[in-house]
């Protein structure tokens, strides 16, 4: 199958720009107790269901991963960009990182009890949004939780040249009712929304939005 472009252009400017995306943001989560506390809930949500790992689709550098890990998940990281694995494995030796594609990941149906996006669906194409809500509502287990993070907005920011690398990106804002809807459509359960205004010590020009949804536990395995 051939891959579609936007994965490939992804991949390209993340690979260019790994080692310096990582010290920007090497401490943004601990400048974010709201952030924090949100993982913080998911964390207990999916302990409490106790229906398997959690996978952090798009985990770049690994930092929420490690966090999530540090609150007791099993949990394993999976990333587009190598380099960002690379970097990933060496900073949190502790944690496990795959590369690999969101769209297209080699687990089983219902293999996961949680996932995590934290802003790693604004790369993702706003038509190719259901097809990537139906595959996590095929990877979790009944009872599983996804969390979703994105900034709000209808329009794309366009990144070109990051820290100097020759490399461009869209980067898309989303609307949060939007999400939510597609999630529901795919099957999943909105439980939680946060919706903060941007804080501008933190380099934010839009408001960040946090969903929580949930396969409902009644649903059916779809093992054959």
């Amino acid at each position: 199958m051939t891959e579609p472009d936007f994965l490939r252009t992804t991949r390209t400017f993340y690979d260019a720009v790994a080692a310096d995306y990582a010290e920007h943001f090497r401490d943004a989560l601990a400048a974010r107790p709201l952030d924090r506390a949100v993982l913080a809930g998911f964390a207990e949500l999916v302990r409490d269901a106790d229906a398997g790992p959690v996978a952090d689709l798009g985990c770049g550098p690994g930092k929420v991963t490690a966090h999530l890990a540090g609150l007791g998940l099993p949990v394993f990281g999976v990333d587009l960009s190598p380099q960002m694995v690379a970097l990933a494995r060496r900073t949190h030796p502790e944690v496990r990182y795959e590369v690999g594609a969101m769209t297209d990941l080699d687990l089983p149906d219902g293999a996961l009890g949680g996932i995590v996006a934290y802003y790693s669906i604004i790369h993702t194409p706003q038509e190719r949004l259901p097809e990537l809500f139906a595959e996590f509502h095929r990877l979790l287990a009944p009872g599983g939780h996804a969390l979703v993070a994105f900034q709000v907005g209808d329009e794309p920011l366009h990144v070109a040249e990051p820290f100097g690398h020759p490399v461009s990106l869209d980067f898309r804002r989303r609307r949060p009712d939007r999400v939510a809807g597609l999630l529901a459509g795919a099957g999943l359960e909105v439980r939680t929304r946060l919706l903060h205004e941007p804080d501008e010590g933190l380099g934010e020009s839009t408001r960040q939005a946090c969903l929580i949804a949930r396969k409902p536990a009644g649903t059916a395995d779809r093992h054959v």
